[in-house]
């Protein structure tokens, strides 16, 4: 349900509805918190909370919410930083957060 409203809102941001985008990733926050809740969240959990947060982040940073939106990206470089196994895609995913919080970091300095 989760990485459907995910895929909803990717969609909104990319045809420029920025405003129901941010209703759909609102609307998720409850599915993403009652997933992470789970004392060990599986994989697919972990991505489809890391992937509303990095929605969530790029929205923030386009409003010029830098701090906020570092501290969402630093949210994924943990759990990607943390997460045992690492695969192929966990690194990428890993990879994403860095190069977020990088981002943030440019447009903080500007």
């Amino acid at each position: 349900q989760l990485a459907a409203i995910n895929r909803e809102a990717e969609t909104l941001l990319r045809d420029g509805k920025s405003d129901d985008a941010a209703a759909a990733i609102t609307k998720a926050q409850p599915l993403a918190v009652r997933l992470l809740a789970a004392p060990r969240p599986t994989l697919a959990a972990m991505e489809a909370a890391a992937d509303l947060d990095r929605m969530y982040a790029r929205m923030l940073l386009d409003n010029k919410n830098y701090g906020w939106a570092r501290l969402t990206f630093q949210k994924n470089l943990s759990r990607w930083k943390n997460w045992r196994p690492q695969t192929e895609e966990t690194a990428r995913r890993l990879k994403l957060a860095q190069e977020g919080i990088a981002e943030c970091d440019r447009r903080i300095g500007q």
